[in-house]
Formats: structure tokens, sequence, C-alpha cells
């Protein structure tokens, strides 16, 4: 079955990812007419034939969240009328993840809301990237794949060849994912333990493990406001970790003040992946974006034949 028999969309929020995976892919990205009328409301529609093809709608999470996710409702619904085959929403960045159960009383699961929604416009399927709960796939009445990265920033690790590596998880939620990560590297794992007051604010009460004299890499699933990732690389330093910090996180929400602090904080390196587009304003010193574009195409590609994805992960 040959590539040139997907069609591939993209969305406002991250054409730049969508034009780098239809580069892999060997597809260009088809083209949608997306616009707004005076009142604000958002249309789309696609501009060629997609009738019994297979469709994939590259569209993230961005800083527009809500919007973002208007535009998908339309985009897929018009993909449907328009008698597409099947309807794969590439989604790295899933919205409302966090939202993911009901910690407090009275609180609401808005991620299943979001995965009711996306199924209701008519899509068939979802791809994502490190969903903040594996346990979010079942929120959906559709197959679901959700990409894990734990090898994508390993391989990256490992060509630096450091020595004396400790994995450290900033919080115990994301200790068993950080552990994972740890064995691919061949090191140990250091838990930091936290408190949250409120919403995007955490304190750090004590640290688990080794980490004396050495080089630390902080792995998350997501940098927000950065609050919990600073005040770990602090309580780090006084532990008397090694000079060289790392920090690596799949999403690079970068609410403000996080760039700010990151500029400040003293890790030698920030590493993330680009599920949502990082602009010039939000780049600064230290920072490496790597492309999730190579691994996606491969996805992709597979899904299409009817081919496993576990070889390519």
């Amino acid at each position: 079955m040959s590539t040139h028999s997907i069609k591939l969309f993209s969305g406002t929020s991250h054409p730049e990812l969508a034009k780098e995976i239809g580069k892999y892919l060997k597809v260009p990205v088809s083209e949608m007419l997306i616009s707004k009328f005076a009142c604000g409301e958002i249309y789309a529609k696609p501009l060629k034939t997609v009738r019994g093809m297979d469709v994939f709608v590259v569209q993230t999470a961005s800083s527009n969240v809500n919007e973002d996710l208007m535009e998908l409702f339309i985009m897929i619904d018009s993909l449907k009328r328009s008698f597409a085959g099947r309807i794969h929403v590439v989604m790295p960045n899933y919205a409302y993840a966090r939202q993911d159960r009901v910690a407090t009383p009275r609180e609401p699961i808005s991620a299943k809301l979001v995965a009711d929604l996306i199924s209701a416009s008519g899509a068939d399927h979802l791809i994502a990237v490190k969903l903040h709960a594996d346990q979010e796939q079942g929120f959906f009445n559709f197959p679901v794949d959700n990409l894990n990265t734990n090898k994508f920033f390993a391989d990256y690790f490992k060509k630096k060849k450091i020595k004396d590596l400790v994995v450290v998880s900033p919080d115990a939620g994301g200790a068993k994912d950080a552990k994972k990560f740890a064995d691919l590297l061949g090191a140990n794992l250091a838990i930091i333990h936290k408190s949250r007051p409120e919403h995007n604010k955490s304190e750090v009460t004590h640290v688990v493990g080794d980490v004396k004299g050495k080089t630390c890499v902080m792995y998350d699933d997501m940098i927000d406001t950065a609050g919990s990732v600073t005040a770990g690389i602090e309580a780090l330093k006084k532990m008397g970790a090694g000079k060289d910090i790392y920090l690596a996180a799949t999403h690079a929400v970068f609410s403000d003040p996080a760039v700010e602090r990151l500029s400040k904080a003293g890790f030698k390196e920030v590493v993330i992946s680009n599920t949502i587009p990082v602009p010039k304003e939000k780049q600064f010193k230290g920072l490496t974006v790597l492309s999730l574009a190579p691994l996606l195409a491969k996805v992709i590609k597979n899904i299409h034949e009817a081919k496993s994805i576990t070889e390519v992960l």
C-alpha cells in the first residue's frame, strides 16, 4: 500500500510539524480552507476529494487550546461529511490531559469530555504522545495509540556517554516512568518528593536516592510554569549533585514565568520535544528541541499499511 494514498491535513496549531511529517512520508500537506467569520466562528473544509481515503489530521494543543479544539472538531466534521474513509487524529499534546480524575469533590473530568467530543465529531482513531496517564486511553470508544518517548530521549542522552548518571523523577507520580527511562540508560533512579498546596505551585520536601557528585537528568512528561523543576534543581544542588544537571520533558507548555525560571535555573541543558510549537520568544540559551516528526511519520506509515507500530517505538 503506497503512502501516496494518505491524505495529511494540518490545523493552525502546529503546521511546521505537519509539513515535516509530510516530508518524511513524501506526502504533501493537503489543502484545507480554514477561516473565521466576523463573529469569530470557525469554518473549515478540504479543497479536494477525500472520499474513501485514509486521512490524518495533525492538530496539537498549543497555547490557544480551546480554539485548537474547536478547529479540530470542525475539521473532523467536514472530513466525515466528505466521506473520508478513516479519520486519524494526530494530537501530540492531548488537550486537558491533566484533568483526568476527580481529585477533590465536584471536579470535572475534562480529559474524558474532550475524548467524547473528538469521538462525536467523527474521528476513528487517536495518535497521542505521552498521555498524562496511560488509563486515559480508556476514555475513548475507538483505538488510541499512546506513543511513549522514553526511547526517544534515551537515544539522545546515550550519545552523550555521560558517566555516573542518575535519572531524577520530579515527583512520586512520575517515578515508574522515570525508572523505565533510567533502565534504558543503565542509570540509577532518584525521586523528589513534593507537595502541591495549589495549582501550578509545588514545594519540595526531600530527595530519595543517591545524587551526591552525580550527573542528573530530571525527567518529566511536561513543563508548564517550571515551578516543580526549578524547585527540584535547587533541592538536587543542596543534596550535593554534580555540576551538570539536565532537564528532559516531552511537552513544553512554557506558561509564564517558565522561560524566565528555566533561563536562571542553571540547567546544563533543557531537552524537549516539539509536541507543542516553541516560538522564538520562548527559546533560550541551553534549550534543545528534538523533532518527533520522523517517529510520527513511521507510525502513520505503519498504521496506513496495517502494520504494528511497536517496532518503531
